[in-house]
């Protein structure tokens, strides 16, 4: 597979009342193909979130985002755009970040977490020196982390967002 140049289609989702902002990297072929985040079948995202918010799993667009902002969560990627090799978080390159701005001015400083170790490493190098809002990483929703299970990935995501949800 080449590496490609892929520039983010779809907005954040958030409005006043978010409060705490998920960040992944940058969307995945599966999600371009759908023009919304977490669209791969396989990812974790959609179903964690909603065990954690106590719902049923939402299946469109419009559900996921009513979830999201029912519970106060904001959610964007770090990344703008990128060159990329598939969906391999390991292979971005060319790196333009997203602008938080838009967000933080509208829910304030709110706290930050980060959807897999790429999107921390990601957010240090390039957002968190804008925001200096610090952020705490979480275990990833990706198929490719196999090492952790569904109940594991509840238990870790829960212990940290349950303050917030």
């Amino acid at each position: 597979m080449e590496p490609m140049k892929v520039k983010h289609n779809f907005p954040p989702i958030f409005d006043e009342h978010s409060r705490l902002l998920l960040l992944g990297t940058v969307p995945s072929v599966k999600s371009r193909e759908t023009d919304f985040y977490y669209g791969h079948s396989q990812n974790r995202f959609w179903r964690l979130l909603a065990g954690l918010c106590q719902e049923k799993t939402p299946i469109t667009r419009q559900e996921k985002t009513k979830m999201l902002l029912r519970h106060g969560i904001a959610l964007y990627d770090v990344v703008e755009s990128c060159t990329i090799t598939g969906s391999s978080d390991s292979s971005i390159r060319d790196v333009v970040p997203v602008n938080l701005q838009p967000i933080l001015e509208i829910t304030g400083e709110i706290p930050v977490f980060a959807n897999g170790a790429a999107a921390e490493k990601l957010y240090r190098r390039y957002l968190f020196p804008k925001t200096n809002l610090p952020i705490t990483k979480l275990p990833s929703t990706s198929p490719a982390n196999a090492a952790w299970s569904f109940e594991r990935l509840m238990e870790a995501w829960g212990v940290a967002l349950g303050k917030w949800l």
